[in-house]
């Protein structure tokens, strides 16, 4: 499952039985990227907290598939399969009700110059998600002025940042460590809620 030793479900204890059983899906599975955090759980608490709080509050602007559209950007950029594969698999079910978007989508995810059906607004988001994924140290005041010149407001370039710097943070954590997608269901997030410790994976 990973490079180092990992504590499963069945044999956790004390805190960390408490966190698995908060970011627990179907038949009590835990993803194997959160479970590669078992031997220091403080870790797990922060990378869910963290994971919810920029993919799945209520309180971000931008539309929740997009949002998955910039994580498995940044996952193709990182060559993180892992991500890459959870996060196409939760666009694919937020878009499940506009047959033929995802694979429109992804179509245009897998090109270096995306275009339609995105919009001139979220290709110009894309871009800068490129860039900062690529060439972090390239980014100026001139990109965020032309992101604002194509619609974003400043919360908006703040979610589009955070999540990319989130899938940065999570595809270094998996690829670092080994973590491989092997016993999973693909696609499993928490809910779009208020409550920043609802975690639950369903």
């Amino acid at each position: 499952m990973a490079f180092i030793n990992t504590i499963p479900p069945i044999r956790a204890e004390g805190k960390l039985l408490q966190l698995y059983e908060r970011v627990s899906g179907p038949e009590g599975q835990v993803d194997n990227v959160l479970q590669v955090h078992s031997l220091r759980p403080h870790t797990l608490e922060g990378h869910v907290g963290l994971y919810k709080a920029v993919l799945h509050h209520p309180r971000n602007r931008l539309a929740p598939w997009f949002l998955e559209s910039i994580g498995v950007l940044v996952s193709m950029l990182n060559g993180c399969s892992y991500c890459e594969q959870h996060h196409s698999r939760g666009l694919q079910r937020l878009l499940e009700d506009k047959p033929g978007w995802y694979e429109s989508y992804m179509s245009q995810l897998q090109s270096e110059t995306p275009a339609a059906p995105f919009k001139e607004k979220e290709i110009a988001a894309l871009a800068y998600v490129r860039k900062l994924t690529q060439t972090p140290a390239n980014i100026t005041q001139v990109d965020i002025d032309w992101l604002r010149s194509q619609g974003s407001t400043d919360g908006e370039i703040l979610e589009i940042n955070q999540v990319a710097s989130y899938f940065a943070y999570a595809n270094r954590t998996v690829s670092g460590l080994g973590v491989s997608i092997d016993g999973e269901v693909l696609g499993l997030s928490p809910r779009t809620s208020a409550e920043t410790d609802d975690w639950d994976h369903g």
